[in-house]
């Protein structure tokens, strides 16, 4: 049988969903208790790491060939690396987030996909204009939220070089990695 998590995680997302994103592994250590309590995309097994999405959702998974990776590395070539750094937290209604710094780079990646794939809006087009973050928590008690909050007061600031934009897909149980595009070194 399977637990209410598994439950909650399932009915997030269907099996072929996709989305572009940058790992944050360098935020795993302040965030990933809080994130394994109160943030159903990442408990349950279902994989997602820390992250700040570039664009969710992507194409349906059946729809990626090799024509799509060869335009996301295009929509990606002229983009360096960069330096972030999450200082501060902030809310949307029942969602922690941290906030990345400066983040004009985030939403420079995502406009390059969404003028790639004009179709595709972030979120499904819900936001007039979407604020990159990193979900700590999601459909949590204000509680919950206000306890997380208070303890990663105490762990920001967090840096972070940003060197990848990965491909991953929900098979219906987890999250995995599909393709990975480097972001060249300035100089390059």
């Amino acid at each position: 049988m399977k637990d209410t998590a598994d439950d909650t995680t399932s009915s997030m997302f269907p099996a072929g969903r996709t989305a572009l994103i940058v790992r944050m592994p360098e935020a795993e250590p302040a965030v990933r208790d809080w994130r394994d309590r109160i943030d159903p995309a990442a408990r349950a097994g279902a994989g997602v790491p820390a992250h700040v999405s570039v664009l969710y959702p992507f194409l349906p998974e059946s729809l990626i060939d090799a024509s799509v990776h060869a335009g996301i590395a295009a929509a990606l070539s002229p983009h360096h690396a960069f330096d972030l750094r999450f200082e501060r937290t902030g809310r949307f209604p029942g969602m922690l987030y941290l906030a990345p710094e400066p983040d004009a780079p985030l939403r420079r990646l995502t406009r390059a996909i969404t003028e790639r794939w004009p179709d595709i809006r972030p979120y499904g087009g819900r936001y007039p204009d979407p604020a990159p973050h990193l979900t700590v928590a999601q459909r949590a008690r204000e509680a919950d939220l206000d306890a997380a909050e208070a303890d990663l007061r105490d762990r920001l600031p967090l840096a972070a070089r940003v060197r990848t934009v990965d491909l991953v897909a929900y098979d219906g149980t987890a999250w995995q990695e599909r393709a990975s595009f480097t972001l060249r070194e300035p100089g390059e």
